[in-house]
């Protein structure tokens, strides 16, 4: 019996996410991944404070204002002050940082087919339904 038939799901979908995590280089994605996330949550989630921003990312603040930087002279975000609340920042995705990411997730696909290509259609839904209901039961537990 090979060792991959006697790994627990965990120590699969760790080794599969290793190997994955180093082929998706900024080369790759045309941006570090961290940013890939970030852009996808606020694409996703809209406009919300830093804050926010670095809880869902599990990132600390000081990481956030130096990547945010680095975002916003891309152009694919931009920072202003909350009227309600001077102290805080709003993040929001630009135009030009939604082009950014359609382009990043388009080279995360052609990726995907090399690293499912081995999976069916059916397959490849299961696994995905399968991944969201772990990361839905994870991020309402935390």
């Amino acid at each position: 019996m090979s060792t991959l038939q006697t790994s627990s799901p965990t120590v699969l979908l760790t080794r599969l996410a290793w190997s994955t995590f180093r082929r998706l280089k900024p080369e790759l994605l045309g941006m570090k991944l961290k940013e890939y996330f970030a852009l996808r949550q606020l694409s996703d989630e809209g406009h919300m404070s830093q804050a926010s921003l670095c809880s869902g990312m599990n990132v600390d603040a000081n990481y956030m204002t130096l990547m945010l930087n680095d975002l916003e002279a891309a152009g694919w975000v931009e920072r202003r002050r909350d009227p309600t609340d001077r102290r805080r920042h709003i993040v929001a995705i630009t135009d030009s940082g939604l082009e950014a990411l359609a382009r990043a997730e388009r080279a995360m696909e052609s990726l995907e087919e090399e690293v499912f290509g081995a999976l069916g259609t059916e397959d490849r839904e299961a696994l995905h339904g399968l991944l969201e209901r772990a990361v839905a039961a994870e991020q309402a537990a935390v």
